[in-house]
């Protein structure tokens, strides 16, 4: 950017629509992201693409395994996906979503306070990186004095959290 052009920021109405994923086995996959995290089967191109979605959006994610099939995950210390996140819409669904996980039996590799939002991670059969997290209002953000945002980390408490589903 020359020192004469203006800085210039994308229009605030932009949003990440969609994520693709490359995974070894389509069925398995299908079963943790719609079985297990409730995501809805929008179409399937036979054993090579599905496409999944909250409230029948055409998709939120993609799986195929075009370039996949049969692959194992990549190995630490390279560069890729870190984790896809799934914003809900409040404390009650995430509650919701932590006891589908443990009715699944999967574990999770982390939960925190961040102080904007409360998220739980973990990894789906691929060894892709998941988050599932809930925003809190912009109002209850935590700032500086000077009125910066002030983003921590911090244990999440996840009895709390799960004394908040309806079971």
């Amino acid at each position: 950017m020359s020192p004469d052009s203006k800085k210039s920021t994308l229009d605030p109405r932009v949003r990440i629509g969609h994520v693709h994923l490359k995974v070894a086995d389509l069925d398995r996959a299908l079963a943790f992201y719609c079985d297990v995290l409730g995501f809805e089967l929008m179409q399937r191109l036979g054993t090579q693409a599905a496409f999944i979605s909250a409230g029948g959006y055409h998709h939120h994610i993609g799986l195929n395994t075009w370039e996949s099939a049969g692959g194992s995950p990549p190995p630490p210390g390279t560069t890729g996906l870190y984790h896809l996140a799934v914003l809900y819409p409040d404390r009650r669904t995430l509650a919701d979503a932590l006891v589908r996980l443990v009715r699944a039996g999967i574990s999770l590799d982390g939960a925190a306070d961040h102080g904007v939002s409360e998220a739980l991670y973990l990894c789906d059969p691929d060894g892709n990186g998941v988050e599932l997290y809930r925003d809190r209002a912009e109002a209850e953000w935590p700032r500086s004095p000077d009125g910066a945002l002030a983003m921590v980390t911090r244990p999440l408490d996840l009895d709390a959290l799960l004394a908040e589903a309806d079971r």
